[in-house]
């Protein structure tokens, strides 16, 4: 069989290789603030990644990276997009393609997170990961009660109204947050227990 070429005789060989990367970002809410992992390396931070390997799909390197970096399994994080600055890595031409996922902080039990806000002089190009995967949960919070299923399956309004919250500094105040959110929202039929006072109805995602 012949060799592939180009249109200028080419072959695949004569192009550029650069190496491909994965990276996650992993959100979770904790106490008041958005919180995202972080991996201690030779005494700086980064988000969990790897190099692809040979033969290997980005989701098989992404469920390694997790597994071997912090300890995580059966997490399907979803693609950002790809980040190919010339010189966003110093050992050499590296594309890495981002990823994300948000999840209950039970999760991240043992993992070591910071605020969002303190995620900056991470390696690399990894506070532009965070700030865009910020992004991207801040805008698919914006109109749904907690898509990521931080809160488990039933909450209160003033919970959800506190998740969302930490997420979007932005939300609005909780009464306009909650005429907003109801439409999205059945009545369980329960009440919250286990708190002072009178205790809140129960919601779940309509």
């Amino acid at each position: 069989m012949t060799a592939w070429t180009d249109e200028n005789g080419k072959r695949l060989v004569d192009f550029p290789r650069p190496s491909v990367a994965v990276d996650t970002a992993l959100l979770t809410v904790r106490g008041v603030e958005l919180c995202v992992a972080v991996v201690d390396r030779d005494g700086s931070r980064r988000l969990p990644g790897t190099f692809l390997h040979e033969g290997e799909l980005l989701a098989e390197a992404v469920e390694r990276s997790l597994r071997q970096r912090v300890g995580l399994r059966g997490v399907v994080p979803r693609q950002l997009r790809t980040f190919d600055a010339i010189d966003r890595d110093n050992r050499g031409r590296v594309l890495t393609v981002a990823h994300m996922v948000a999840l209950p902080q039970e999760r991240l039990t043992g993992i070591d997170v910071i605020p969002v806000d303190e995620a900056v002089g991470l390696d690399f190009d990894h506070d532009l990961i965070v700030a865009e995967a910020v992004a991207a949960l801040r805008r698919e919070y914006a109109d749904h009660p907690d898509p990521a299923w931080l809160l488990g399956e039933c909450f209160t309004v003033l919970d959800l109204h506190r998740t969302h919250l930490a997420i979007d500094p932005s939300t609005a105040h909780k009464d306009t947050f909650r005429r907003a959110m109801m439409r999205s929202l059945v009545e369980t039929g329960r009440i919250e227990e286990g708190t002072v006072g009178k205790p809140a109805r129960l919601f779940r995602r309509a």
